[in-house]
């Protein structure tokens, strides 16, 4: 059986912020933005700094804005 999810997010934290809508463009991209959890345009959420999530956001990084903590840089995170 799998292991169960805890709320908890640990390690690093990006926020992202949903910019352009999805009208027009391909399921994939309609179907990667709800699965990083953003609803309504302009709405902004975080997400734990992982390889997963920068595979989705870089799929969707034209309708996404990304905002990385002030104090890391793409060095420290690896």
């Amino acid at each position: 059986m799998a292991a169960k999810r805890t709320g908890e997010k640990s390690g690093p934290m990006l926020t992202v912020k949903w910019t352009k809508s999805t009208i027009g463009h391909r399921a994939a991209a309609r179907g990667t933005i709800s699965a990083l959890g953003l609803h309504r345009l302009n709405q902004s959420v975080q997400v734990v700094d992982t390889p997963v999530m920068r595979g989705m956001l870089r799929r969707v990084a034209f309708l996404i804005e990304v905002e990385e903590p002030a104090g890391t840089t793409q060095e420290e995170t690896k």
